[in-house]
């Protein structure tokens, strides 16, 4: 049987039953959630002309969501049977919710939004692999280029100061080309720059492989193609042989009874 869910099934585990009822009742508010906070982040640092009353709404709406994964990663450790085991295997839970607490690594907050985001449509995705492949690519860009850019375009130094040059620094660094055009100069930008960097590696592995799995697809359809035509051929030559044999041993029985007598 296999162990990847089915759409919209959440793989029981047998040893935390309160844990998995747990995440399976919040799954889909904390997906809105995630939604609105990357909805509500890409408006914060685009719309640089905001007025201060709508930058304060947006950013304590951001706070508010992300108090809400805090009190999730809580939950979720205070329903675990065996806490220390929860805290190794969701160790880089606790890190991306810690880190972004201090304000100068705020940009952070989009790790855990899109682990969210890749849990829920990952369970629903994954037996698409070409659409799950392209909407996570896709998600990671967004979320590196918003990232990026708010880190960076406040330093006087910076070579990434518009929502376009974020977008090439994102696309030079994801296919890991690397032109050195644009770069990040700050600390939390560079962290956001080597986590795109792991991401981008596993990111291209994966595409590379769809891309070559689609290929081998199709040509080990073309070749059972040939081969069935191939096949359907070569039966119907051993028919018309078969015929051909029938024919030439009905023949020298017909003659004598065709022959005219002297």
């Amino acid at each position: 049987m296999s162990d990847i869910p089915t759409p919209g099934e959440r793989k029981v585990d047998p040893l935390e039953p309160r844990l998995t009822a747990w995440e399976a009742r919040t799954d889909l508010p904390l997906t809105a959630l995630a939604v609105v906070f990357l909805v509500a982040y890409a408006w914060q640092v685009l719309d640089t002309g905001a007025s201060p009353t709508t930058r304060y709404v947006l950013e304590v709406g951001l706070w508010v969501v992300w108090a809400v994964f805090v009190v999730d990663y809580v939950a979720r450790l205070a329903l675990a049977r065996d806490r220390l085991r929860f805290v190794r295997r969701h160790l880089f839970d606790l890190i991306v919710i810690a880190l972004p607490m201090v304000r100068q690594l705020r940009a952070l907050r989009l790790i855990t939004v899109f682990k969210v985001l890749n849990r829920r449509i990952g369970s629903g995705m994954r037996g698409r692999i070409g659409v799950y492949v392209g909407g996570t690519t896709l998600l990671v860009g967004l979320s590196a280029a918003l990232a990026v850019l708010d880190a960076e375009r406040s330093d006087p130094d910076a070579t990434i100061t518009t929502f376009g040059d974020a977008l090439w620094w994102t696309l030079t660094t994801i296919s890991t080309v690397g032109y050195g055009d644009r770069y990040p100069i700050t600390v939390e930008g560079r962290l956001v720059a080597a986590t795109l960097m792991v991401g981008g590696i596993a990111l291209l592995g994966v595409v590379t492989g769809v891309i070559a799995s689609w290929f081998v697809e199709k040509i080990a359809g073309a070749e059972h193609s040939i081969e069935e035509t191939t096949r359907t051929e070569v039966r119907a030559m051993r028919a018309e042989l078969a015929e051909l044999r029938a024919d030439l041993r009905r023949e020298p029985a017909e003659q004598p009874r065709n022959s005219v007598p002297h």
